[in-house]
């Protein structure tokens, strides 16, 4: 039999999981992170094309850096309708 004492452990050590699992979910669609990123598109495709001579390396660097924004922006999009559609298939 596991005593009390073990179990209290257990549960603590889950909580402070859990704690862990919330906080990484709540960076991973975190504005920072995301503007960290699009930060980091921008001066990487911008030295890049910088390197290669493009004309107007940064302002071309604007445009992927733009379309990481809006694939951040359109999967809790689709995600939600997705999950309202499969929440009827439940039900039946």
């Amino acid at each position: 039999m596991i005593s009390q004492e073990d179990l209290e452990k257990r549960i603590v050590t889950i909580e402070l999981r859990n704690k862990r699992v919330e906080m990484d979910k709540s960076w991973e669609v975190s504005w920072v992170r995301r503007g960290l990123l699009i930060l980091f598109t921008y001066l990487s495709v911008g030295l890049y094309l910088n390197v290669i001579a493009v004309p107007n390396p940064w302002l071309n660097a604007i445009v992927p850096s733009l379309g990481f924004l809006l694939s951040t922006l359109t999967p809790p999009f689709f995600k939600r309708l997705w999950i309202d559609s499969h929440k009827s298939l439940d039900r039946s």
